[in-house]
């Protein structure tokens, strides 16, 4: 007998993918394609994404998923994506304005703009957000000042998984998760805000049918059916941002802090409402809609492994990307790196809120002091995180979840639970994201009765790193470093 399974339809800034997901848990297949921005022919320097050209290379990775994929009966389909990105459109679904992307650099102008509308303290009390200049309300600035025919013209405004599922479907809607991201929403009421939206004279309703992710939105139209070689009239289920179902396909659950480790780390917690406590705009937390309603999802960032690979092109050019080579090297450095300090800053506006440095060497430190002392800074940038979560939080937590590209790194997963103090759990799978939204569509058509049911039949092994004998070392060169690094947070 077939088992069941999911399509997931996953929009990255790197790659477009179509991943099938069997009930079990399984990725039984997978297939990608590069994605990437293209310039804006109305904007100079500006940066779009094609929403065609992304719906385009989704139908030929569903065409090459299913190919191979005989055995499992597809139930659903649903779009996962990253956050904030979206495009005013018409009725029709045809856009106004082409989707700007996050990396576009005309919303930093809209950012410094924004005390004209809202003061920082009073956009963060009611968002949960910080003030990054890709979020949509940028967007929305940027179009105010620049494009207001955009906005007088447009009937919608969808998000980028919306934009996707309107063209499978012919349905307009707007998930939570995507919502939240926004900097447009009121955190406490889980809805949209009417005093934000209204400094853009526009409704909320301009942001139509917002769901809940498992929500069954539509059925796939006959003719995208037939393009991706799939029967007409399979359900597509709401899920969204892809951060949130990272997390959910981890297997976190209440109270568990996970490192989403790539280009960006990202640590994140789903945290009961009810006891969290806002910290302020000048902390560094962001807090965004969960899946389930009545959870928060608190966030902290830095730049994570996009430092690490800018340190290893300085200094490692040689080794043309042997990672376990640089590795290997590191694990030979004793803990503190002979007084070696990095801060791992290649951004303005980082965690630490200074200039990225590096301090301390003398004429024995060699390149993996280097490399080391980043991944032991990264690791302490990971402890004052979590200490944050914890306390906004009101929990305590004794283990730590890690996904993504830099949890294949043994070292940096050994250094990360010295450092914290706490177990580090990896798991096998590599397709976190996927495995979290085909939790939810699955819950949607009824393969499972709630989405606690789904977690747990779908849960992963992992690999577990415990702290060794060097924790006392590490917790007083954290507390030094958070003294002299992190002390303005």
């Amino acid at each position: 007998m077939k088992k069941k399974g999911v399509i997931v339809l996953d929009c990255g800034a790197t790659n477009v993918k179509a991943c099938l997901v069997d009930e079990e848990g399984q990725v039984v297949a997978t297939h990608s394609i590069v994605n990437k921005v293209s310039p804006d022919i109305f904007f100079e320097d500006g940066l779009i994404w094609d929403a065609g050209e992304i719906l385009a290379k989704m139908v030929r990775c569903v065409r090459a998923v299913t190919a191979v994929s005989e055995n499992v009966e597809i139930t659903a389909l649903t779009v996962t994506s990253f956050g904030v990105d979206g495009a005013p459109v018409k009725k029709d679904g045809s856009l106004c304005y082409p989707v700007i992307s996050w990396q576009c650099p005309r919303t930093q102008n809209a950012m410094q703009h924004s005390g004209r509308y809202f003061g920082k303290d009073e956009l963060y009390s009611v968002t949960g957000l910080q003030s990054y200049h890709f979020n949509t309300l940028f967007k929305l600035i940027w179009f105010k000042e620049n494009r207001p025919d955009v906005l007088d013209s447009m009937d919608f405004y969808l998000l980028m998984p919306s934009i996707i599922i309107h063209r499978l479907t012919g349905e307009f809607c707007t998930d939570t998760t995507m919502a939240g991201t926004t900097m447009l929403t009121d955190l406490r009421k889980r809805t949209f805000s009417t005093e934000i939206l209204q400094k853009f004279s526009l409704d909320p309703s301009v942001f139509p049918n917002l769901i809940e992710p498992g929500t069954s939105i539509g059925r796939l139209l006959p003719e995208i059916a037939a393009e991706m070689r799939l029967n007409p009239g399979i359900p597509v289920i709401a899920s969204g941002h892809d951060t949130q179902f990272a997390v959910l396909g981890s297997g976190a659950g209440i109270n568990q802090p996970v490192i989403s480790s790539g280009t960006w780390e990202i640590l994140m917690v789903r945290a009961m409402e009810q006891f969290i406590t806002m910290p302020g705009a000048q902390s560094a937390i962001t807090m965004e809609w969960d899946a389930v309603p009545g959870v928060i999802d608190l966030g902290v960032q830095w730049v994570g492994s996009g430092f690490l690979e800018w340190i290893s092109r300085l200094i490692y050019s040689d080794f043309a990307g042997n990672y376990n080579a640089i590795i290997e090297e590191s694990s030979a450095i004793a803990p503190g790196c002979n007084g070696l300090t990095i801060i791992p800053e290649i951004f303005t506006g980082g965690l630490s809120g200074k200039p990225g440095s590096i301090s301390g060497f003398t004429n024995e430190t060699g390149r993996a002091h280097i490399y080391r002392a980043a991944l032991e800074a990264l690791a302490f940038y990971a402890r004052f995180g979590i200490e944050q979560l914890q306390h906004s939080g009101g929990f305590s937590s004794t283990s730590i979840i890690c996904t993504g590209g830099g949890s294949k790194n043994a070292l940096w997963n050994q250094i990360r639970a010295n450092v914290t103090g706490m177990q580090v759990n990896v798991p096998y799978v590599t397709e976190a994201t996927a495995l979290g939204a085909a939790m939810v569509a699955m819950t949607g058509v009824n393969i499972f009765s709630s989405l606690t049911e789904a977690v747990d039949h779908m849960r992963c092994p992992m690999t577990q790193y415990d702290p060794d004998h060097t924790v006392a070392l590490y917790d007083s060169l954290y507390k030094n470093y958070r003294k002299t690094v992190l002390s303005g947070r």
